[in-house]
């Protein structure tokens, strides 16, 4: 009698939630249980190493506003010791504090009040970029560089030649993205279109042009010179060479 081999179950996301409001981090947790997660709650930053010593986890979401150890620091410890994706909390959202977040090692920023639907998107979206479950080192891949530019596609994050952040907007990335992985070579609108198409809802919600021209304006804001080119009656050239990872 033959017998039929069964793939093993996947399983669940972990999740690491760490803040010290216990209202609020219930309320999260049992969100994101209901949406089949796997979430273990800490209080503070001694429990979470404590969590983390035993536990293999996927994700960590950090409140930033925490009394001894902030989650800017946790953010901080964790970009330097594991690759756990990396979502920061904050009653504090101007670009500023999204900047300073992403800049010791979060993936994402998320303002409170939050949502937790949008908290979920989120989560799912930095699981989704680092291939559904951090197993991978943070370091490894996602890192391009051009004429002294650096872009780390993973975290979000582009430093210009003198290391200073650039706020790009979701759609402005996704199609810088697009212009990295096809260097040198002439994009049609349409082509830009399904490049991006999928990746953030704002990359092709507004005109091709409109996002070309100012994450153009952006680059050259930063000491860029040129760095996209418009071919005409044709698109669009990304000019540098790409070191891609």
């Amino acid at each position: 009698m033959s017998s039929t081999r069964s793939d093993p179950p996947t399983r669940a996301m972990r999740v690491l939630l760490v803040d010290d409001d216990d209202s609020l981090r219930a309320l999260i947790a049992d969100f994101l249980r209901a949406q089949s997660f796997d979430v273990f709650e800490a209080s503070s930053g001694a429990a979470m190493r404590t969590i983390l010593r035993s536990q293999p986890m996927d994700i960590a979401i950090l409140d930033v506003m925490m009394p001894r150890e902030d989650g800017l620091s946790l953010a901080r410890e964790l970009s330097e010791t594991s690759s756990l994706g990396i979502i920061l909390i904050s009653a504090l959202g101007s670009e500023t504090d999204r900047i300073v977040g992403l800049e010791v090692g979060a993936d994402d920023y998320l303002a409170k009040p939050l949502s937790p639907r949008e908290l979920l998107a989120r989560v799912r979206a930095v699981l989704r970029r680092r291939g559904s479950g951090g197993e991978q080192p943070r370091r490894a891949s996602g890192v391009y560089h051009f004429a002294g530019w650096v872009c780390d596609v993973h975290r979000r994050i582009l430093r210009d030649p003198s290391s200073t952040i650039l706020s790009l907007s979701q759609g402005e990335f996704a199609l810088l993205r697009a212009f990295l992985d096809h260097p040198q070579r002439v994009l049609t609108r349409y082509q830009l279109m399904e490049f991006t198409r999928g990746d953030t809802e704002e990359a092709f919600d507004r005109s091709v042009d409109t996002q070309t021209s100012r994450l153009r304006r952006k680059l050259a804001s930063s000491g860029g010179g040129e760095i996209i080119r418009t071919i005409r009656n044709e698109g669009y050239m990304f000019v540098p060479t790409v070191e891609k990872p």
